[in-house]
C-alpha cells in the first residue's frame, strides 16, 4: 500500500556548527522540534538546504507536498528597501535567496506554505511588504525575544472567519521568540494580533493554505496549525494525482 502521508519540506539554516570534535564547521541545519512537530501533524518531514538557484527550488518543489519556511536570522533589509537598523547585524543572503525562490515556485505550483516567525517575515517581503526591524523601540519592551535559548508566553487574538481561527480558535498563548515584525504584508490578510498590537498570523485569501505565525508552534504540543499545512498538502497532493 502507497504511504499517503504528505512530504513536508522544510527549510534549514547554513551556518556554522560544533559537535563531537568538530568546531565551527560549515552546516546545513534545524532543530529538530520542526521536523519531530511534521511528524506528530502526519506529514513525512525533508529538509531543504540553501539552493544554488531558482532551478534546482522548482525541482525540490516538484517533489514536494508542501513547503514550511522555518525560523532564523534577520532578512537582509536590503530585501524591503532599507537600511539596516543598528540592531540588524546579520542575515545570510544565502539563504534569503533561497527561501524566495522556494515561495515563488510555490506560487507557482500553488503548493501550500506555512511560515514560522521568520518565515512569516519572509512571505511578507516576498510579496512586496517590509518589517519592523527592532521591534522594542516600537513596543518599548523586549519580551517578544524571550530569552537567548527560551521562549516567551505572549497571549495572541485570533480573528473569526479566518483558516487561522478555524484552526486554533480566537485566543492561544503563544512561544514568541522574536525582535522583528511584520509591517505591510500586500496580497495577506491579517488575522491575529497580541495586546501590543505586533502582527502574530496573516493569511493569503482563496482556497489555497497560505499561512504565516509569528510564533513558534513546532516547540510546543499545539501543532495545529502545522497539521493544517499538513492537511492542505495531503488534499493538494490528491488533487495532482487525479489531474494526471
Amino acid at each position: 500500500m502507497t504511504d499517503q502521508r504528505p512530504i513536508i519540506g522544510i527549510t534549514t539554516y547554513r551556518q556554522a556548527a560544533s559537535w563531537g570534535a568538530w568546531r565551527e564547521v560549515p552546516a546545513d541545519l534545524l532543530p529538530s522540534d520542526y521536523a519531530l512537530a511534521v511528524e506528530r501533524a502526519g506529514g513525512i518531514p525533508v529538509l531543504v538546504p540553501p539552493l544554488a538557484d531558482r532551478d534546482a527550488a522548482r525541482a525540490v518543489l516538484g517533489r514536494l507536498d508542501g513547503l514550511l519556511i522555518a525560523g532564523g536570522a534577520d532578512v537582509n533589509p536590503a530585501r524591503y528597501g532599507q537600511e539596516p537598523d543598528p540592531n540588524v547585524v546579520r542575515w545570510y543572503d544565502d539563504r534569503d535567496a533561497s527561501e524566495l525562490w522556494l515561495l515563488g515556485e510555490a506560487d507557482a505550483l500553488r503548493l501550500p506554505v506555512l511560515g514560522i516567525c521568520r518565515g512569516m517575515q519572509l512571505m511578507a517581503v516576498a510579496a512586496g511588504g517590509s518589517l519592523v526591524q527592532h521591534l522594542p523601540d516600537v513596543v518599548g519592551h523586549d519580551r517578544h525575544g524571550g530569552g537567548e535559548s527560551s521562549y516567551e508566553a505572549i497571549p495572541v487574538v485570533v480573528d473569526p472567519g479566518h483558516r487561522v481561527s478555524a484552526l486554533l480558535g480566537e485566543q492561544i498563548t503563544s512561544a514568541s521568540h522574536h525582535h522583528q515584525a511584520v509591517a505591510d504584508h500586500p496580497g495577506f490578510v491579517a488575522t491575529a494580533r497580541d495586546a501590543d498590537g505586533v502582527l502574530q498570523a496573516m493569511e493569503a485569501e482563496g482556497d489555497r493554505f497560505e499561512v504565516g505565525v509569528q510564533w513558534h508552534p513546532e516547540t510546543t504540543d499545539d501543532v495545529r496549525v502545522i497539521e493544517g499545512l499538513v492537511d492542505a498538502a495531503r488534499d493538494s497532493a490528491a488533487r495532482r494525482r487525479d489531474e494526471r
